[in-house]
């Protein structure tokens, strides 16, 4: 696999838990970048945490590390190789793909370990 870039998005992100009939706070489509996730269980959202929402449980000083893509289908191993990197390193994540790359949350007090871990094993990384 070559060199692969990882950009550092200076927001800070939270994740929260609500239960899965919860309604979607329409504030959330308003922002820039946001993540909305449901399954039969749960709904989790991720999105900046300068914006306050009323969830059953949130996590709060997540920064991301976005795979500078877009990426195709055929190419394999890339969250592998990211979240190896960083359980090599005992850095927890919180990964969300998209059809056009990958996105790693580490926390916030982390990041500068993260950012080590990566570069060690090859990851150019830049500022987003």
């Amino acid at each position: 696999m070559s060199r692969m870039t990882l950009a550092v998005h200076s927001q800070l992100y939270s994740i929260h838990s609500f239960s899965p009939d919860a309604k979607i706070p329409p504030a959330i489509f308003t922002q820039e970048m946001f993540f909305v996730g449901k399954t039969k269980d749960e709904l989790s959202v991720v999105v900046p945490a300068e914006l306050k929402l009323e969830s059953l449980e949130e996590e709060s000083n997540w920064r991301c590390l976005e795979v500078v893509g877009p990426l195709g289908f055929s190419m394999t191993g890339i969250l592998s190789s990211v979240s190896g990197a960083l359980a090599g390193a005992g850095i927890s994540i919180f990964a969300i793909s998209t059809f056009d790359t990958d996105y790693i949350l580490v926390k916030k007090d982390k990041l500068n370990e993260a950012v080590s871990a990566l570069k060690k094993k090859q990851f150019q990384i830049t500022e987003y």
